[in-house]
């Protein structure tokens, strides 16, 4: 399939050509022909897919096949859970419409009122927004929602998991003349998202776009054990030095073990930007741009960063922390191999990561390969955290101090069969004891 068999118009085509797009991914050959049907969608799309190309396009189809009669405010709202991703979608969006008249803009939180101005009483036909930010405006009744014709949810399992839930309902009821609506996750996987999607969908199209085989094999996976957070550090140290390391991404869990590891490198002479949550955003901004631009080779960051932000030519990333869930786990190594490249996803696993590492294998159904460097050899057999083995050997204990059930022989012999049965059977045993009278 092409492009041009989707039936685009030709300005689109033109960004599309400029912006290297060469064919339909899997999840733009589905969505983008059904959604210019007008249907609802209801899409799994993993990231690196595509998905963000897929749904603008139907939405900048849809406003050239029916332009706006007068100035106004915004034709399409796409609500997406973090700055970064919304930015993305952004930038991405006016790549897309360069040789059309349409407005786009974003309304995100850390930045300053008087910039997000022209969003909010200019006319403009694409919205990109965080929940948060745009139902302060929606309070204040400045922002107007009743020229929306279409909605789009990105990475809805996220907004759910973030707790944005009740505000995405709320501004879903705002835009409620609108005539179309797409909800795109990760996975469509649980009942809180089945719910979700039943109040704002109307009998949508579920599409579901695994990547090819061969997409997902050009991300290598590697498992280095270490036996303390000392030979973990040391490891990544050796590992960050490698001539094939050239872009990487850390990933820890929290602020504080963020802090640590930038510390830590710093002191070693390794030099890093780093973004967290709750960060400003003329700091997140500096951070990206630092390391797109290539001052810095190394980023540091929590999983705000795994979901949406688009770093070009990621050579490697490290899960320094293993996450909470193997659905984060794949969004986090899907920083790197994008855009057809082969990429490498290095886990360094002390004892207590081993069974997330297990349940990421068994969610992928994919074996990681276990290497080493041969002078910093794990001295311990990593195995099962010691606090399961524990909780293992007292469960056998309790069992053996259980008494075993006494079966006794007149019972077993006389299983199954009636009482009358076995009163008979009694009675007729006494009757052979007695001595024959004379």
């Amino acid at each position: 399939m092409s492009f041009e068999s989707l039936e685009l118009d030709p300005v689109l085509l033109q960004a599309v050509e400029e912006l290297g797009f060469k064919r339909p991914t899997t999840i733009q050959s589905q969505v983008i022909p059904v959604a210019m049907e007008g249907r609802d969608v209801m899409a799994s799309a993993p990231t690196g897919t595509g998905k963000t190309a897929a749904f603008l396009l139907p939405i900048m189809q849809h406003m050239i096949d029916f332009p706006r009669r007068r100035p106004g405010p915004a034709r399409a709202l796409i609500l997406t859970p973090t700055r970064e991703l919304a930015l993305q979608i952004t930038e991405q969006a006016e790549a897309l419409a360069a040789y059309t008249h349409m407005k786009v803009a974003s309304i995100i939180g850390g930045v300053a009122e008087e910039k997000q101005l022209p969003a909010l009483e200019k006319t403009v036909d694409i919205i990109i927004a965080t929940p948060g930010r745009l139902m302060q405006y929606i309070e204040d009744e400045r922002f107007d929602s009743r020229d929306i014709e279409i909605l789009v949810l990105d990475e809805a399992d996220r907004m759910l998991d973030m707790g944005f839930i009740g505000d995405v309902d709320r501004i879903a009821a705002e835009a409620r003349w609108r005539k179309q609506t797409m909800l795109f996750s990760a996975t469509l996987e649980g009942a809180g998202l089945k719910k979700f999607a039943e109040d704002l969908l109307k009998d949508p199209a579920e599409l579901y776009a695994e990547p090819p085989r061969s997409e997902r094999k050009k991300i290598q996976q590697l498992v280095y054990f270490a036996d303390t957070a000392e030979h973990k550090f040391n490891l990544l140290k050796y590992l960050l030095q490698q001539e094939d390391v050239t872009r990487s991404i850390i990933f820890v869990k929290t602020r504080e073990r963020l802090a640590e590891l930038v510390s830590q490198l710093q002191a070693n002479g390794i030099d890093c930007a780093w973004l967290r949550g709750e960060m400003e955003q003329e700091k997140r901004i500096e951070a990206l741009n630092r390391f797109r631009s290539d001052r810095v080779k190394i980023l540091v960051a929590t999983d705000v960063a795994s979901r949406g932000i688009d770093l070009p030519d990621v050579s490697h990333v490290f899960n320094y922390d293993m996450p909470r869930s193997a659905d984060t786990y794949i969004h986090r190594i899907g920083r790197t191999g994008r855009a057809g490249k082969k990429g490498c996803a290095i886990n360094l696993i002390e004892a207590h990561d081993v069974g997330m590492m297990e349940r990421v294998e068994r969610y992928a159904e994919e074996k990681m390969m276990r290497r080493v460097v041969d002078s910093m050899r794990p001295q311990h057999k990593i195995s099962k955290p010691a606090g399961k083995r524990k909780e293992k050997k007292e469960d056998e204990k309790k069992d053996e101090k259980k008494p075993k059930e006494k079966i006794r022989h007149r019972v077993s012999k006389n299983k199954g069969k009636p009482d009358w049965a076995k009163k008979h059977a009694e009675k007729a045993a006494k009757a052979a004891e007695k001595p024959e009278s004379k």
